[in-house]
């Protein structure tokens, strides 16, 4: 009486042997294919555009960027450069956008200027609203902006003063012509303001942002004066009328 066949398996091996080989084969391709792409001019920078700027050089901008046309596109990230550009004093806020393949745009916002001042040797200083300041290089802007005189170098109040400057419209601080330190004991942060509509302001610079619709509602409505603008608002006209005269009218 014959034994039945035992039944054959397949070699398992064989199989495994192969799956392995194939791995190693599309590792190596994805390598090559890596190499070739990184050392190719698709994988570089090809454009760096730079927008948004008034005063700050775009070679100022390119310097904290770090980056330069021919270098990794994917060396570095956008955020990257955003925190390294914006470390530039008159940065406010930046952008940077990345486009494959290779371009690169970094938008840039820049603080206001908010105050020229003029110095006894005759150079001419913006100020910007982060109390930054610049070499002032459009003297045209003069007519919108209020000159500071009388400041010391280093003056804590100062930089405040930029800061609450920037807070007030474009339109409110052209009418801003000449502001100087007036400091008293009760107010250290005390200011003299000219304005171009012929009005003498003394307020602070902690209360100006606040106090700044009742200036302006005051040169609105009334004749050139002086006006305070303390713990209390006054207003006194430059112009005396005759007590005596009125009567007799």
């Amino acid at each position: 009486m014959s034994a039945p066949m035992p039944v054959l398996k397949n070699p398992v091996g064989k199989r495994k042997g192969n799956r392995k080989l194939l791995s190693v084969l599309v590792l190596l391709f994805i390598i090559l294919l890596s190499v070739l792409f990184f050392n190719s001019s698709i994988s570089k920078i090809s454009e760096i555009h730079i927008e948004g700027t008034a005063y700050t050089t775009t070679a100022e901008i390119g310097q904290a960027a770090a980056i330069s046309v021919g270098d990794a596109f994917f060396g570095t990230t956008s955020a990257t450069i955003e925190e390294s550009v914006k470390a530039i004093p008159t940065i406010n806020n930046v952008t940077v956008d990345k486009a494959f393949p290779g371009k690169v745009t970094i938008t840039v916002e820049e603080y206001p200027v908010v105050a020229f001042e003029l110095f006894s040797d005759g150079n001419l200083t913006a100020l910007l609203a982060n109390g930054s300041e610049l070499p002032a290089a459009n003297e045209e802007l003069l007519v919108n902006k209020p000159v500071l005189s009388g400041w010391k170098q280093g003056d804590e109040y100062r930089v405040k003063l930029a800061e609450q400057l920037g807070k007030i419209p474009a339109k409110q601080l052209s009418d801003l012509s000449e502001i100087m330190p007036y400091p008293s004991k009760a107010y250290p942060d005390r200011i003299k303001i000219y304005t171009r509509t012929k009005f003498e302001v003394v307020t602070a610079i902690s209360l100006l942002s606040e106090k700044i619709e009742t200036m302006n509602a005051v040169i609105e409505t009334q004749e050139p004066g002086k006006i305070t603008l303390l713990l209390a608002d006054t207003y006194d006209s430059f112009i005396k009328t005759d007590p005596e005269n009125e009567e007799g009218s």
